[in-house]
């Protein structure tokens, strides 16, 4: 079964929490063991497991990203402009695999699915693929 959601991104750098967006796709489709691949068709954002606790670890991953990938670089030569949110990108990954085991997405105590946001504000599409395996 493929689920396709959509989101609206607020600002150029964000990590937004998909996760009850997915375990409800679960939960919807009733897929008691399986897995669930989250995936993303977008060449500046990227999918992400990550804590989910404590708001700080965003802000720092975010703002480290930004320490490694700089807007501004004087040897980048991609015409857009966007070069640094397409090496975030690069880092995060453009899909996660979770099992789901017992109806549920088995995830750690603190992890949570993000969608990171590398080039918004931006309407994004992202894709759940779920399948069974009993």
């Amino acid at each position: 079964m493929l689920i396709t959601e959509q989101l609206r991104t607020t600002r150029r750098d964000d990590m937004i929490d998909i996760t009850r967006t997915v375990a409800a796709a679960v939960a919807k489709a009733g897929v008691e063991e399986g897995i669930a691949v989250v995936y993303c068709p977008h060449t500046t954002a990227g999918i992400t497991i990550q804590e989910n606790a404590d708001p700080d670890v965003k802000h720092d991953i975010l703002m480290r990203l930004d320490e490694v990938y700089p807007w501004e670089h004087p040897r980048y030569r991609h015409a857009e402009g966007n070069t640094a949110s397409h090496l975030k990108a690069l880092t995060a990954g453009a899909s996660q695999t979770v099992i789901i085991s017992g109806g549920r997405l088995l995830l750690g105590r603190w992890q949570g699915l993000y969608f990171c946001e590398f080039d918004g504000p931006r309407n994004r599409t992202y894709y759940i693929k779920l399948v069974r395996t009993s």
